[in-house]
């Protein structure tokens, strides 16, 4: 099952943020190249490519999209083990992917699920979204990149992981800190509340089971529910 990464900051051209590949059977490494999909618009794509794939976990069927549905902002808040922490969804600048979140949250797929991976140093992030906990579980279906022309990682912003172009499944991350990565990592929310908290969690450390600086978070930050708010 392939794993999704993110690329430090120093070889940002081979990005290693471990999020899960909805789409891809084999190991990601830098050099591994992802099947082809369907080339997705940043901004608004008429095509989410949603598609079904491997793994399957607590498979919750597959999202059938709805344009007005998509089109209504919302906030998500995380219940975790160390404090709440609300995102605004960016529904006009990533509506594939925040109408993925959305059916992904309506459907208690994130209940009760770790955020399996802290990284403290080159980049400062905070994954999760895998319901295994190993970064190799994804929701049975993958989808389109979106919203990726310009973008930046600046702290509180919210980004799917991937395993390469096109293959976002559950995964995505929190950056906690300032984070120069290449614009490769849909960004689909604005963190408004529990900033904090995820700094409390990063100040915790890790147990760098994947290298220096690159683990576990030491603070278990445990996700017990997301709360869907309209606004």
């Amino acid at each position: 099952m392939a794993r999704t990464r993110l690329a430090t900051a120093a070889a940002a051209a081979t990005l290693v943020l471990c999020a899960t590949s909805a789409a891809s059977a084999a190991t990601v490494s830098p050099d591994a190249k992802p099947a082809p999909a369907a080339p997705a618009t940043a901004g608004a794509p008429a095509n989410c490519g949603y598609t079904k794939a491997v793994p399957a976990d607590k498979f919750q069927g597959i999202p059938v999209f709805d344009a007005a549905k998509a089109a209504k902002p919302y906030h998500a808040t995380l219940r975790t083990s160390q404090g709440a922490v609300t995102f605004q969804a960016l529904t006009a600048a990533a509506p594939c992917t925040t109408f993925s979140f959305r059916f992904l949250a309506d459907h208690h797929y994130y209940d009760d699920t770790h955020c399996h991976r802290l990284t403290t140093q080159g980049i400062f992030v905070l994954q999760c979204g895998d319901p295994t906990g190993t970064g190799s579980g994804g929701p049975g279906y993958s989808f389109n990149d979106e919203n990726l022309t310009g973008a930046t990682y600046p702290a509180g912003t919210v980004a799917m992981a991937n395993a390469g172009p096109n293959t976002n499944g559950s995964q995505f991350f929190f950056v906690w800190k300032d984070t120069k990565l290449p614009p490769a990592y849909t960004p689909f929310g604005r963190v408004t509340g529990g900033l904090d908290v995820l700094q409390k969690i990063a100040a915790g450390g890790e147990d760098d089971q994947n290298g220096a600086g690159d683990g576990f978070p030491t603070l278990p930050v445990n996700i017990h529910g997301v709360r869907i708010s309209n606004h």
